[in-house]
């Protein structure tokens, strides 16, 4: 019987960068998803939520709340990421279309902070009917790496910290890597964009 090759699915820009050691130690395929941040009003690097290509969203509840944001607010910045969504699966993969039925999946980021990334990734992810779903991550503060061992089969990470102010203290360089970079790598797995 063939060994299962897991699909190792990075989302950008950093996972991308962890997606490919990855999928380079186990021989597997390297794929992109492409969730994208709602950010906060005044403090966009405040997560609120985030969505992904087919429209389906994450919304941090509570974040919300206290904020008193608007749903005119959240529609307006679904509305914006969306479009950039689709630039980047484009420029990344050359596709909007995925198979993910019946397979193991390996959901990869350079770190999670919030989590609203990695939640929207999740819940689209469980949609297509893996067979597996394994999230590896680098870091992420213990409260929101517990929350995903509930939701995902198995979580890999390397620290989950109690206190954790930001994914980039973990990095000795945590340079931004841009869609040149990850479009690099994504033609070295073979993808003809």
């Amino acid at each position: 019987m063939k060994k299962e090759e897991p699909i190792i699915l990075a989302i950008p820009r950093g996972g991308v960068v962890t997606g490919d050691v990855i999928a380079s130690a186990l021989n597997a395929n390297l794929d992109v998803v492409v969730p994208r941040k709602l950010g906060a009003p005044y403090n966009p690097e405040l997560a609120i939520g985030a969505v992904m290509h087919d429209g389906s969203y994450f919304l941090n509840t509570d974040v919300i709340s206290m904020l008193r944001v608007s749903k005119e607010y959240i529609d307006a910045k679904i509305c914006e990421q969306m479009k950039e969504i689709e630039r980047r699966l484009m420029l990344f993969r050359g596709s909007i279309e995925y198979d993910l039925q019946g397979k193991t999946v390996v959901l990869v980021d350079d770190g999670i902070a919030t989590g609203a990334t990695m939640f929207a990734a999740i819940q689209w992810v469980k949609k297509q009917k893996p067979k597996k779903l394994v999230i590896a991550v680098p870091v992420g503060p213990m409260e929101t790496i517990d929350k995903l061992k509930k939701i995902a089969d198995e979580v890999v990470t390397i620290s989950s910290p109690v206190f954790f102010g930001a994914v980039g203290e973990f990095y000795q360089d945590f340079a931004q890597v841009n869609d040149n970079e990850v479009r690099e790598i994504m033609i070295k797995h073979e993808y003809k964009i």
